[in-house]
C-alpha cells in the first residue's frame, strides 16, 4: 500500500521534527497521529500505566491550551514516552525548554509561560473547591464582559452579564475566575454578586494573578433550565494594562467586549485579535475605532470558537 507508507513516512519525518525543535504540544501531537491513536486509547494506556489523566486534559495539552505541571501530570508525560514509543525524556526536554524559553519569543502581552501556570493553578483551585470541570455543570449561552480601564491606566474593574443553561438537574453555583495584570494583588480584590447570584466561596494565588470565586444561584436549575445573573470584580492592584484576553475552552454561544477607558487616561490605538492557544501567533487583528462621549471599543462574537479573543490598545 504505497500511499499508506507514504503517509507514514510523513508523520514520522514531522514526528522528528517536532522532537527536535518542539514546542512540547506539538511534538505530542505529532507522536500521537504517528500513533495512530485516539485520545481515548492513550488514556486506557495511561490507566494502565497507573496514571489517571482526562481525554480533556490531553487534548488541551496537544493543542497547546495548557501545559502538563503537576507531579501526576509529569508521570503521565514519562509514561507517554513509553506508550508513544518516544525517546526518553524526550518530552520531558521540551518541557523545560519551555519553562526556559526567552520572553520575547513570546506572545505579547502574559508570557506563554504565565498563562500555562495560571491553567495548573486554576486546575488546583477547582479541586480545592470541589469542582470537576470549570463548566460546573452549565453552558454559556451569552457573555457580556465590561472592561474599566483606569486614570493610571490600571485595570480598574470588569462586569459580567451572563446567560447560561444547565446540562444536568441540581446546579445551583457558578464558578467565576479573573485574571488579574502582571503584578496585581488577588487578595486586595473584591468581588461584587450584583443580580440573581451571591458570592461564595473565594481562592486566590499571588504568583499567577488568579482569582476563583463560587456565585450562589437563589434557585436550583434543572437540566435544560436557563439562569440570568450579573457580577463584578474590583481590580485596580496593577501597573498600565495594555490588553484583555478571554479564553474558551470549547465553542459556545454569543460573547460581547466592551473596554470603556477613563478620560483621563485615553490610549492612541485599539485593536481587536483571535488567538488560538497561549502558543500560537496571533490573528484575525482588527483595528477599533474609540467612541467619542463615552471612550470605548468593543467586539462581538455570534458564536465563540475555542481558544482565545481578546482587545489591545497602545498608549503612545
Amino acid at each position: 500500500m504505497p500511499h499508506a507508507t507514504q503517509h507514514a513516512d510523513v508523520a514520522t519525518a514531522q514526528l522528528d521534527s517536532a522532537l527536535r525543535g518542539g514546542p512540547f504540544h506539538v511534538a505530542l501531537r505529532a507522536a500521537i497521529a504517528a500513533r495512530g491513536l485516539p485520545l481515548q486509547r492513550v488514556q486506557h494506556h495511561l490507566s494502565r500505566h497507573g496514571v489517571k489523566v482526562g481525554v480533556t486534559s490531553l487534548s488541551y495539552w496537544q493543542q497547546g491550551a495548557r501545559r502538563p505541571q503537576r507531579p501526576e501530570s509529569l508521570r503521565a508525560v514519562r509514561a507517554l514516552e513509553e506508550i508513544l514509543q518516544l525517546p526518553e525524556e524526550s518530552l520531558i526536554r521540551l518541557l523545560a525548554e519551555a519553562d526556559s524559553e526567552p520572553e520575547e519569543r513570546r506572545p505579547a502581552g502574559r508570557s506563554y509561560r504565565a498563562h500555562l501556570a495560571a491553567s495548573g493553578v486554576l486546575d488546583q483551585l477547582l479541586t480545592e473547591l470541589g469542582y470537576p470541570s470549570p463548566d460546573g455543570g452549565v453552558h454559556t449561552l451569552g457573555h457580556h464582559e465590561r472592561i474599566r480601564i483606569g486614570p493610571r491606566r490600571e485595570l480598574a474593574g470588569r462586569e459580567s452579564h451572563l446567560i447560561v443553561r444547565a446540562h444536568r438537574d441540581g446546579v445551583d453555583r457558578f464558578v467565576a475566575v479573573h485574571y488579574g495584570d502582571p503584578g496585581c494583588v488577588p487578595a486586595r480584590m473584591t468581588v461584587h454578586a450584583l443580580e440573581n447570584c451571591r458570592t461564595g466561596r473565594v481562592r486566590t494565588h499571588q504568583e499567577t494573578g488568579v482569582l476563583v470565586t463560587e456565585l450562589l444561584f437563589d434557585t436550583r436549575l434543572g437540566a435544560g433550565d436557563t439562569h440570568l445573573f450579573r457580577y463584578g470584580v474590583e481590580d485596580a492592584t496593577a501597573g498600565v494594562s495594555r490588553e484583555y484576553v478571554r479564553g474558551f475552552g470549547t465553542a459556545g454561544g454569543q460573547y460581547a467586549l466592551q473596554v470603556r477607558f477613563d478620560a483621563a487616561a485615553l490610549p492612541v490605538r485599539c485593536h481587536r485579535f483571535t488567538q488560538h492557544s497561549p502558543a500560537a501567533p496571533r490573528g484575525g487583528r482588527q483595528e477599533l475605532v474609540l467612541s467619542g462621549q463615552h471612550h470605548s471599543v468593543h467586539l462581538v462574537e455570534p458564536r465563540v470558537r475555542s481558544g482565545m479573543l481578546g482587545i489591545g490598545w497602545d498608549w503612545e
